[in-house]
Parts: C-alpha cells; structure tokens; sequence
C-alpha cells in the first residue's frame, strides 16, 4: 500500500488557501500523506511539512534525500505519514481512497483530542485541508 499521493497544483492551491497564515511562499507542494499532511519543496532544495493535524509548518530536511531516507524507516514513516492509521483504515476498516479522497478524522482530533481508526473516514483532500487551515487560524487568533 502506498502511503503519499499526489495531487494537481489547482488542487493543492485550492487546499491550501486557507494556510496563507504561515510562511508558505517559495515552497512547493509536492506530495502529502494520506491524510493530507503536505510535504513541500523550497528553492534551497529544503523540505518542510505542513503538520494538519497540530496546525504548523516546519522545515524538517535539508534536501530531498534526507527526507527520503527519513520516510523509509517504520519511525518516518509512523510520525509523518502515519502509517500504522493509513493501513488500519484501510485493512481493518476496508476504507479505500479514489483520487481525489484522504483519510480524515470526522469529529477532527483537534476538537475530540481522539486518534481513534474507527473515527476515520474518506473525503475530498481540498475541502479538509483548506477547512482544517481555517480552524487552525481561527485556534491561532482566539486562544481559549
């Protein structure tokens, strides 16, 4: 099972629109995780990741290649790709992506503080990242 996929850049600036509080310019989407964790590519060739689930974005590679050699150990690929989530939806729970779809947790774990698989569902990869960025920015303007 693989555990990125690609989408067209309308789509990803479509999703990411609602990001533009972070420091995104210069950076280029190039893959995301299944559930739509971007991995984004600067003109120095550094890699950054755009965390949607804790709302942040952080430079975690100074090239592609440590970036590559990151997400090919269990550990990698758990933390950033969260892979052992990805396969229990879709072999426990038989939840299978089309294209356009990511695994998304429906309440989002921001609100139930939960990572429960049997929370996980299937939608459309622009309306979740755009909508998870605007509940980002609107935690970020009026802590509680």
């Amino acid at each position: 099972m693989e555990l990125t996929k690609q989408f067209s850049e309308q789509q990803y600036a479509r999703a990411l629109e609602s990001w533009a509080w972070l420091d995104l310019a210069g950076k280029a989407p190039r893959f995301t995780s299944l559930f739509g964790d971007v991995f984004l590519e600067s003109a120095d060739g550094a890699w950054w990741f755009l965390d949607t689930f804790e709302g942040q974005l952080v430079r975690g590679w100074d090239s592609g290649a440590d970036l590559t050699a990151e997400l090919d150990t269990e550990g990698g690929q758990d933390r950033y790709l969260l892979g052992t989530l990805a396969m229990a939806a879709y072999h426990r729970r038989g939840l299978h992506l089309d294209a356009s779809q990511i695994y998304a947790y429906a309440p989002p774990p921001i609100v139930t503080g939960s990572f429960d698989v049997d929370q996980i569902q299937t939608f459309d990869f622009v309306a979740v990242v755009n909508t998870v960025g605007q509940l980002h920015e609107q935690l970020q303007n009026n802590p509680s």
